[in-house]
């Protein structure tokens, strides 16, 4: 059963909640303060060899920890506002609050995807773990030599000296040609110094060791997209779906492709759309990454006067259109 919990708070009990000053309610600064909450929590969740939706779960702990204050605080901010039409009990104006529990709520929803947007653009802790897919210790390498120019590889990467990263890397699969972690940052590298031909070389050499290596089925596509070549770039997304059907990543990636790259907003908004599902789905915070392209792309339909296309394409999805 669903549960509601009413709670009835006079005007006194509410200045006594707020001090003496009556100072206006700064719902930003309680999101502040609680998202700060959660990122302290997500600094402790485990990543290393842990399967994706393990460590989504976890960062929806975090953040659900906060959800329900976040929830009762805009209530209780809302007091001032509220007490202009409230009844007059006893001599005193009487606010009614209704705090909803059952976490299928509005109420609740809109606390926890508030706090999770927040999260998504000022936690490094949350915006790091969201990144972390399916981390197995035996894409690591058991010869020590290899591993030390591995190491080395990943310092000269936080210091973004790509070339000297790219030099390790080369002697760490030269040491183990079935190092596929070596061979993924080889490719990542490759790419960002521009060398798109060597990148995917080095994500198919990692393929060739795990043809289902998450890191370069999503990688190749970031190459042909660099590349420009779109079609090529939509391909491979499909080849990640084979090996991972129902990847919200395929789904948002085709969906860029189409926006940024094909320029069809229409097809775009399609894929973004079933991306959002799968991340809602999930609880995964990436959700408001989608949530942003979304909201673009009405932006630009709304332009071109194609409003009802887009309540269309979201219907179609299964998302209200609000």
């Amino acid at each position: 059963m669903k549960k509601r919990i009413s709670i009835l708070i006079s005007v006194f009990a509410c200045v006594s909640v707020f001090g003496q000053k009556k100072e206006s309610f700064d719902k930003q600064k309680l999101i502040q303060e609680l998202s700060d909450n959660a990122c302290k929590c997500a600094d402790s969740i485990t990543l290393f060899n842990r399967d994706k939706k393990d460590i989504l779960k976890d960062i929806h702990a975090c953040i659900d920890q906060n959800a329900g204050a976040l929830q009762f605080g805009t209530l209780i901010g809302n007091v001032e506002t509220l007490k202009e039409n409230a009844p007059v009990v006893n001599g005193k104006k009487e606010v009614n609050l209704t705090l909803n529990t059952d976490k299928d709520s509005q109420q609740y929803i809109e606390s926890y995807n508030e706090l999770e947007r927040y999260l998504m653009k000022n936690c490094t802790s949350i915006q790091h773990a969201t990144r972390i897919t399916e981390t197995k210790s035996e894409g690591l390498s058991k010869d020590p030599i290899a591993l030390e120019f591995y190491e080395k590889a990943l310092e000269a990467s936080k210091k973004e000296d790509w070339e000297n990263a790219i030099k390790n890397y080369e002697q760490a699969v030269k040491k183990d040609p079935k190092f596929t972690y070596a061979w993924d940052n080889l490719g990542i590298n490759y790419r960002r110094t521009g060398e798109y031909d060597k990148a995917l070389d080095a994500y198919k050499k990692s393929l060739e060791i795990d043809p289902k290596g998450k890191m370069p089925l999503q990688n190749i596509p970031m190459v042909y997209i660099y590349k420009k070549d779109f079609q090529k770039a939509i391909e491979a997304y499909l080849a990640l779906e084979k090996i991972y059907p129902e990847d919200p990543e395929m789904y948002y990636g085709i969906g860029q492709v189409y926006l940024s790259g094909i320029k069809d907003n229409e097809k775009a908004l399609d894929y973004i759309c079933k991306a959002y599902r799968i991340y809602n789905n999930q609880k995964s915070p990436y959700r408001a990454d989608a949530e942003t392209v979304i909201s673009s792309i009405y932006k630009m339909m709304k332009e071109k006067g194609e409003v009802e296309k887009f309540k269309e394409i979201l219907k179609k999805n299964n998302i209200n259109f609000q």
